[in-house]
């Protein structure tokens, strides 16, 4: 009935009607033709948006805007934003594989819609081309923080899942790092938070895990003191097992390379002697495809229904094991040891009680018998890791990186005195 009213309609329209209507669709053609694509360059990267739709109709047109934008921006990086991408055919489809085949290198899709990007999974281009969905947008307004670290805050978003939002600055990509790293863990076996996507919070970027209705280990201990020596025996067992979970080598870093790096990157700082040293403790490890934590102490487990569960998986990787233990040390003895108070502010234990903690693991880890050679090897391997804190610590400004070499030559890895000979005639065997 619909369609016979609309046929009747035409029939009482005049000839200068349908002219009006000719010349409105020309004029409509026209203002689509003349529409340019946008594009920004900035930083020698080259962001080409992607709008509306693209199929028969327009990917010719879309194909000769995209490579007039290539050739006016030669070197520089490009990335496609599909913020505003409402669908794409087979034919845009193409025109992405031919830019892909152009540039010969990672082509990334930012801002992915699931409506789109379920047409790039099902045609198979989210394995030819970097295709990311674009982020949800979450406000932390009025939400409990439940943590708090160096590089920003933990709040629970509602009673499933919490939000670690990290620092302004921290870029996308490191948070999209440490959201992997923690998934190739869980899927390895390690006991730790289940994590889910990585969202927008303002100006900053955050990874959403599982809720874990529990509480650290370090507010455990200090509620049971008396169990302090219980807690260090399983946190030696439970390392003891997680260094005998192999590690995905093709989704984790190595960290042997990745010491080594920031190692001969403290050029800088250091004299010939002093950087010779450094190289010399860490070409005694061997290489290794053993999981690491990278941050393992008491404040980053979490005690829930009496088992253990690790957390804070964004230094996780493979190689020795003496790496993670060397961690452990600055985190449960060397920064008790410059200024017992600081042990109550970062791992919430008083040094007295995590010194019982730390004995306890040591033991358990290597066996009584070997606890005091593991110990003395961890604090090698940890005061060399602290050396390296300028390349670690993302904020430390260069007068603050120069003050802790000045510290490690008095008492620290950088002191004439400080001996690594443990390290070149290790008797203990990890195998």
């Amino acid at each position: 009935m619909a369609r016979k009213s609309v046929f009747l309609s035409f029939l009482f329209l005049t000839p200068a009607d349908f002219r009006l209507i000719i010349k409105f669709r020309v004029y409509f053609l026209i203002q689509l033709q003349e529409k340019t694509m946008k594009t920004t360059l900035e930083n020698k990267k080259l962001t080409i948006y992607l709008e509306g739709r693209i199929d028969t109709t327009n990917a010719p047109t879309v194909e000769e805007e995209i490579f007039a934008a290539l050739e006016k921006s030669q070197g520089a990086d490009i990335v496609l934003d599909a913020a505003a991408l409402a669908y794409i055919s087979s034919a845009g489809l193409r025109v992405l594989m031919k830019l892909k085949k152009r540039i010969d290198t990672t082509l990334p899709v930012v801002n992915v819609s699931p409506e789109v990007y379920d047409i790039f999974e099902t045609t198979g281009f989210t394995t030819l081309l970097d295709v990311q969905k674009k982020l949800r947008e979450i406000s932390v307004e009025g939400c409990e923080v439940v943590g708090e670290g160096a590089n920003g805050k933990v709040y629970r978003l509602d009673e499933e899942t919490i939000i670690k939002v990290f620092a302004p600055g921290v870029p996308l990509q490191t948070v999209q790092e440490e959201r992997n790293i923690a998934q190739a863990a869980f899927v390895a076996g390690v006991p730790t938070a289940i994590s889910y996507d990585v969202a927008k919070v303002g100006e900053s970027y955050g990874a959403v895990y599982e809720m874990l209705h529990a509480k650290t280990l370090s507010a455990f201990i200090v509620e049971h003191p008396q169990q302090a020596e219980e807690m260090g025996r399983r946190m030696g067992a439970l390392l003891k097992e997680l260094h005998h979970t192999p590690a995905s080598t093709g989704k984790l870093p190595n960290m042997l390379s990745v010491y080594k790096e920031r190692a001969q990157k403290m050029e800088k700082y250091l004299t010939k002697e002093e950087l010779k040293k450094l190289m010399l403790a860490y070409d005694q490890l061997e290489e290794r495809s053993t999981m690491l934590h990278g941050d393992y102490h008491p404040k980053n487990i979490m005690y829930m229904d009496g088992e253990l569960l690790f957390i804070d998986m964004g230094d996780v990787g493979y190689g020795h094991p003496l790496l993670d233990l060397g961690g452990s040390y600055v985190a449960m003895e060397h920064i008790g040891k410059v200024n017992p108070a600081m042990t109550q502010k970062y791992i919430g234990i008083d040094f007295e009680t995590l010194t019982r903690v730390w004995k306890s693991l040591l033991g358990e880890y290597f066996g009584e018998a070997h606890a005091e050679e593991g110990r003395k090897l961890a604090e090698i391997y940890g005061e060399a890791k602290y050396a390296l804190t300028p390349f670690i610590y993302t904020k430390m400004t260069e007068d603050m990186a120069n003050d802790l070499v000045a510290r490690t030559r008095k008492t620290g890895f950088n002191n004439p005195d400080f001996d690594i000979g443990p390290a070149l005639h290790r008797s203990i065997s990890f195998d």
